[in-house]
């Protein structure tokens, strides 16, 4: 499964916080975005939600942006 998600980096805590308009997930995680250290911590928050491994959920478009593409494996 493969979904558009909102990152939004440095949050008071790290959640699902629901879905935007165009149906993307806007996801909060506490996480800076440097070294990859938001990207890791939005996988696990996915990985968490969906309830699959975190390394069942991978990100494969976007690394540098707020705007990513995600490939859940189920």
């Amino acid at each position: 499964m493969e979904t558009d998600v909102k990152a939004v980096p440095r949050s008071s805590r790290s959640e699902v916080a629901g879905t935007m308009a165009d149906g993307a997930l806007k996801v909060r995680v506490a996480a800076p975005p440097e070294g990859g250290r938001a990207n890791a911590e939005l996988c696990r928050v996915l990985a968490r939600h969906y309830g699959v491994p975190a390394k069942s959920v991978i990100v494969i478009s976007g690394a540098t942006s707020p705007r990513k593409r995600v490939r859940v494996l189920l």
